[in-house]
């Protein structure tokens, strides 16, 4: 039934076996000090090394980038060579990954910050909406609200970039496939795009061209160190809202459509492999309307990948409508490191754990059992 999910696909210079890719998923479990990945999350992907792709992890392109505790960075030699243990692994079993570059803007608390300086943003406009989740003793955190941002000036805004293309030098020395820059989810990219988070007056604000600049900037720059066939970008449009504390999950742009479209055209342009769109994936979310994915496709040549809450059902149905190639599956993969087979064989899933989500150590991280013992 599922196997055209199971089809090879061609991504860029890569040929994936399957369609069925592992998401970026924080699971806060570095070693620390310095947020260095380390063996354990090397056991943790190369569990789920069956998936067609895996992303990383958001990981943090310097340290003023962080947000929530214990997630990796790939700024310091040191953190470089905990990735190794990762990508070393991965392919040693036939698998292959990405790294997901991320800076979170805003959405920081001083107490991640260089010197407990302010968050860095588009303009200083606070992130409310949100929670940020910080250390409070060894092994120990709380949620806590992100502190009062300060703007970037423009020459910072260049700095930035540059802190992102020595971010795409270092997965190539730690061994990745390629990377991901995260422009989703209310993080720097997504606040430089979105209107309720940028009040520059600058080339970097105001009008749609100038709001996407940061993000084509980047683009441009880490391609010409990886190779724009091994880059891809991702998006999480929000189409409406019931709900303010979703809010920052793409901050909901006037017009999401045009905005998104725009980008993607964009990106075609600039010749990367893939966009990944990021799907709102709570209880009363509102699904993208069909017109948005058939506009994608239509300005965007290289491959889509679609994520939230996706099942065999629901990837296949995006498959078959021509809309999406590959598809991410989340929670589904945390639960069952050997969810391709699982999928196949139509086999039943393993629930998540949900308190050991986020930080600990194997507990609900690499205990969950397979179908095959």
């Amino acid at each position: 039934m599922y196997q055209p999910l199971f089809e090879p696909i061609q991504l860029g210079n890569l040929t994936l076996k399957n369609r069925v890719i592992l998401p970026a998923l924080t699971r806060c479990r570095t070693t620390q000090p310095g947020n260095v990945p380390n063996q354990l999350m090397a056991d943790y992907y190369t569990q789920r090394a069956d998936a067609g792709l895996m992303f990383t992890e958001a990981t943090q392109v310097e340290p003023r980038g962080q947000g929530y505790a214990w997630t990796p960075g790939i700024h310091s030699q040191e953190q470089i060579e905990g990735w190794k243990l990762v990508t070393s692994a991965v392919h040693e079993v036939g698998g292959k990954i990405f790294l997901q570059l991320w800076h979170v803007g805003r959405v920081s608390h001083v107490s991640f910050q260089p010197n407990g300086q302010a968050p860095v943003a588009p303009s200083a406009v606070k992130a409310d909406e949100v929670s940020v989740f910080i250390e409070t003793g060894p092994g120990e955190g709380a949620l806590a609200k992100p502190s009062e941002p300060r703007a970037l000036e423009t020459e910072e805004v260049r700095e930035i970039i540059g802190f992102y293309t020595q971010a795409a030098k270092n997965p190539l020395e730690a061994g990745f496939d390629g990377i991901e820059i995260h422009a989703a989810n209310g993080y720097l990219v997504n606040q430089f795009i979105s209107e309720r988070s940028n009040q520059r007056t600058d080339q970097y604000g105001g009008s749609l061209e100038n709001r996407l600049r940061f993000l084509k900037e980047i683009v441009e720059s880490v391609s010409e160190v990886v190779g724009a066939d091994k880059v891809g970008v991702r998006f999480a449009p929000l189409f409406e809202t019931t709900s303010e504390d979703r809010i920052y999950l793409g901050l909901v742009e006037s017009d999401p459509h045009l905005t998104y479209t725009t980008a993607a055209k964009m990106l075609n342009d600039l010749g990367i492999a893939y966009i990944s769109i990021a799907e709102a994936d709570w209880d009363d979310a509102p699904e993208l309307p069909e017109s948005f994915c058939q506009s994608l496709r239509e300005v965007f040549n290289g491959v889509i990948m679609y994520a939230g809450k996706y099942t065999g059902d629901k990837a296949l149905g995006v498959l078959q409508k021509g809309y999406g190639d590959i598809f991410g599956f989340g929670r589904s993969f945390i639960a069952n490191p050997d969810l391709p087979e699982r999928i196949l064989k139509q086999q039943p899933l393993n629930q998540v754990d949900e308190p050991s989500l986020f930080g600990g150590g194997s507990g609900g991280y690499t205990d969950y059992p397979c179908i095959s013992g």
